[in-house]
């Protein structure tokens, strides 16, 4: 008896190993899945820019570092320095702190980009904040009047995309839709934004292949199957919206066996153990047996160091 439905995902053809270096920009599911790409130790580089939760943000944080027109626009309020396309962590009481941190975020995002063989990009949602007319990324809890808000169609999304990905070759695409509901305005609104981006993401892989065909292009069904393999409260947080550690650690499973040959399997479960034991705390530290421990880590690490570089 089989009593949910699943979601069908065919293995890809283009897939992810430890020689690529891998850019996630999106929304806080990116961050998650993120999280998951360095529990294995795989070479990533996660929203340079912090958080970003619509198509139009995504878009001009990626375009202003291709094209060099990054107009980050500072402000000031309540006592702090703020840069509206950057989260809220970067802000601080010096603008010319800020002012640094924003340069070296650029900096990273430009770096990964050229690097990059693998770009995953989750989209939240579809409402958009504009200030001045600007599109701003985060609105650093600044009055509402200072905004304007509005919801992109699916047309305003791939219009603002199409260009973009034809400017960026020799990439492997991966677009998702974050199963994160944005529920402030109410579930019917919720559902009307993820229909856009969803629309939009089918557009756009559907053009973007006969556009730019170096690169490659796929759909992860995340949002799917939160909303029809886990469709039960107990796979949600306790707010009720984000998704909880072992939905995330599931959709994380369905995206390895979509993406990651069996080779790499058998790579990622020796790394991940090399995290995990690192992770692993001693009552008594300066016991002998956790020295030894230490010194068995110490030696597997350097091994691995062979094999992976990068390894830190």
């Amino acid at each position: 008896m089989k009593l949910y439905t699943s979601v069908d995902i065919a293995p890809s053809e283009k897939k992810i190993g430890y020689d690529d270096k891998i850019l996630l920009l999106g929304s806080c599911f990116a961050d998650n899945i993120g999280a998951k790409f360095g529990e294995h130790y795989f070479q990533t580089t996660v929203n340079p820019f912090g958080t970003l939760y619509n198509p139009a943000s995504i878009a001009k944080t990626l375009s202003g570092v291709v094209n060099r027109e990054m107009g980050i626009g500072i402000v000031q309020h309540n006592g702090l320095w703020h840069s509206m396309m950057h989260h809220g962590s970067f802000s601080h009481l010096d603008k010319d702190v800020l002012l640094a941190r924003c340069e070296e975020s650029q900096t990273l995002l430009c770096t990964a980009l050229q690097e990059a063989s693998t770009i995953i990009v989750t989209f939240g949602t579809s409402w958009v904040y504009k200030m001045d007319g600007m599109v701003v990324t985060n609105c650093h809890k600044m009055p509402a009047e200072r905004f304007n808000r509005y919801c992109m169609s699916a047309s305003e999304i791939i219009e603002s995309w199409l260009p973009l990905l034809d400017q960026i070759p020799n990439k492997h695409w991966i677009f998702t839709v974050s199963p994160i509901r944005h529920i402030k305005d109410g579930l019917h609104a919720n559902h009307l934004s993820k229909a856009n981006l969803l629309q939009a993401i089918d557009v756009l892989i559907a053009r973007a292949k006969d556009l730019n065909p170096t690169s490659t292009y796929s759909y992860f069904p995340a949002y799917e199957i939160m909303l029809d393999e886990l469709r039960d409260y107990r796979f949600y947080a306790e707010d009720m919206v984000h998704p909880s550690q072992v939905a995330v650690d599931y959709i994380w499973q369905r995206f390895v066996d979509t993406y990651m040959t069996a080779d790499t399997k058998n790579e990622m479960r020796t790394l991940h153990q090399l995290w995990l034991d690192r992770q692993h705390r001693f009552l008594h530290p300066e016991s002998e047996e956790a020295m030894k421990f230490e010194q068995r880590i110490a030696q597997k690490m350097q091994d691995l160091q062979q094999k992976y570089p990068w390894l830190r």
